[in-house]
């Protein structure tokens, strides 16, 4: 299940970080990050999805 989260993390970074975690601060998170930037989201929702086993 780990790699569908990263293939949608790198595609679409919130979904990646909502299908670990659902809504909540994280997914905020990285909403935000999304917005400023694609890179720093798609460095969020890996590092998210890696370190919430």
């Amino acid at each position: 299940m780990d790699i569908i989260r990263l293939i949608a993390a790198i595609f679409l970074p919130p979904l990646g970080v909502f299908l670990q975690v659902g809504i909540g601060k994280d997914f905020w998170i990285n909403i935000v990050l999304t917005l400023f930037g694609y890179i720093p989201g798609i460095i969020h929702a890996v590092w998210i999805i890696l370190s919430k086993k």
